[in-house]
């Protein structure tokens, strides 16, 4: 069973709240008794010393974690205390993709150990997200000792929900279109990531799977903490491919509204946070396959 706390006058101290325990290591991160950079005790001290279970502990860190105070909230090891603020707060209204995308990727990268999982009609957006955190990189501004990303997009062997020619005759040339943006993308990602090793001696993983229907949502989550979800949501539109004008049924993600939930700001949003979680590592460890960007 777990530790009670013991009072100082020998019987066991009432048992706190997960609140109660965020309150008082938020006063310690503030008052500079746990100061940036500095990781924290084990879940298990922290959970020994306060008389809870570790899922208390867990929520307070969750907690501290959305106010920004704390980064690396994980299972297998201690958070560490913030090197600086979070630029966007929790409460944040969605925006979007385009503009609300890069400055939580960002905030990720300042975690020792960056996990990124995202699921998507295209990398687009995850492509052009990740340009800040890598400059502040090159800049040395900011350092991960480890990056792992792990990327689900549709097959090139299944006939697209979306988009859709309106005339049927240009299916061809419009996936031919999906297909070289999706690889283009994706080999972008992926090089710019894997550079770091060779640059910065960063541990960096990225790797992509196939999956056999057309996400109608994306889905990105960040370090096990945060998810951010956004729906495709399909107009009718025109566009060029292989030198043809094309109409055609479509959604501009950059555009679509990006809603974010975060582990500790509540029962929903921890919730969700675990839930897309679990849905993710289903899809990547069941029906989906190793994807080639090849051509």
């Amino acid at each position: 069973m777990e530790s009670q706390g013991v009072a100082r006058n020998g019987r066991p101290s009432p048992r706190r709240s997960h609140t109660e325990v965020a309150d008082e290591l938020r006063a310690r991160i503030r008052s500079g008794v746990l100061r940036p950079g500095q990781r924290m005790p084990t879940q298990a001290m922290l959970a020994d010393e306060f008389g809870v279970e570790r899922g208390a502990v867990r929520n307070a860190l969750r907690i501290l974690q959305s106010e920004g105070l704390l980064t690396n909230v994980t299972r297998g090891c201690p958070a560490t205390v913030a090197e600086r603020p979070r630029r966007v707060p929790s409460g944040t209204p969605p925006g979007p993709t385009m503009v609300a995308l890069a400055p939580r990727i960002a905030d990720a990268f300042a975690a020792p150990h960056v996990e990124i999982d995202a699921l998507c009609l295209t990398s687009v957006s995850l492509t052009l997200a990740i340009g800040e955190p890598l400059r502040q990189i090159h800049a040395g501004r900011v350092r991960p000792a480890k990056i792992d990303v792990r990327v689900l997009l549709p097959s090139r062997d299944i006939d697209l929900a979306f988009p859709a020619p309106v005339d049927a005759s240009d299916a061809g040339h419009l996936q031919r279109r999906w297909l070289a943006q999706r690889n283009a993308q994706g080999q972008v990602l992926r090089h710019n990531l894997l550079a770091l090793r060779a640059t910065h001696g960063i541990d960096v993983h990225v790797a992509f799977r196939a999956l056999p229907f057309t996400p109608p949502v994306k889905l990105y989550l960040l370090n096990g903490a945060e998810a951010l979800f956004a729906h495709y949501t399909l107009s009718r539109r025109s566009a060029e491919a292989e030198n043809e004008s094309l109409e055609m049924y479509d959604a501009e993600g950059a555009r679509s509204l990006l809603f974010a939930f975060e582990a500790g700001a509540g029962l929903r949003d921890t919730t969700f946070v675990e839930q897309s979680h679990l849905w993710f590592n289903a899809l990547w460890e069941t029906i989906s396959w190793e994807l080639s960007l090849s051509p």
